[in-house]
Parts: C-alpha cells; sequence; structure tokens
C-alpha cells in the first residue's frame, strides 16, 4: 500500500505528484529543488546556498516521513553544471556523511532555471 507524504515545511508539489510517497518500508522522495517553502521563492543564487535549502526541504520531508539522512539509500543529484560538482559536494558531504550511494549528472535545465535538484530513497 502506497502512503503519500506531505508537509508544509516543504514545497509543495509544482505538478501532478506527490512531495514523497512510503512503499513497505521505503520512502522515495520526488526532486527537491531549492524552493523556500515558507515564501514560495527560489532560494539563493550561488550553489551553495541553493544546495543548503534543497537539503533543508529533504530534511522537512525525512522528518516528516519519521526517518532521516542516515537511513538514506540511494540519491540522485541533477546539476546545472558540472562546474559546480566540487560546491555542490561540500554541502551534500555535510549531510550524507554515510556515503550512500549516488548518481550525480548534469542536465540541460532544472525546474524554475534553478542550479541543483536531489532525490533520494531512504529506508523507514
Amino acid at each position: 500500500m502506497l502512503k503519500v507524504i506531505n508537509t508544509d515545511k516543504a514545497p509543495a508539489a509544482i505538478g501532478p505528484y506527490s512531495q514523497a510517497i512510503i512503499y513497505g518500508d521505503l520512502l522515495f522522495t520526488s526532486g527537491q529543488i531549492p524552493i523556500d517553502p515558507a515564501t514560495g521563492e527560489i532560494q539563493g543564487n550561488d550553489i551553495y546556498a541553493q544546495a543548503e535549502q534543497v537539503m533543508k526541504n529533504i530534511s522537512s520531508i525525512l522528518d516528516e516521513a519519521e526517518t532521516s539522512f542516515e537511513n538514506v539509500i540511494k540519491t540522485t543529484c541533477y546539476l546545472k553544471d558540472m562546474k559546480d560538482f566540487l560546491a555542490f559536494n561540500e554541502v551534500y558531504g555535510k549531510y550524507f556523511t554515510h556515503k550512500p550511494a549516488r548518481s550525480c549528472v548534469a542536465v540541460r535545465k532544472l525546474p524554475k532555471d534553478v542550479l541543483c535538484e536531489v532525490e533520494v530513497i531512504a529506508g523507514i
């Protein structure tokens, strides 16, 4: 059975999808972009600020699902530009200290023209 996860502490979905879904004992998040849920605006103009907001959004979803960064199994990270890879990793590494499996790719364009997007799979 699927359980929809929704919190007002992370940005509302901007399309026909959920912030996250629990299936069995796994949480699957939708990609999180650096939207400040309080204002609905993009947070930050550089990769550091945008990545921090993305991690805050992920944290809020993990909290709502009663899990944490330590239970993340896999991440998929999308960067607008691979030039930001090292800077993105600085922020990413503060949150994912246990080094889950990860894919990180550069894409041509992200929603709202942001610099990064991250989705996670976590155990509950």
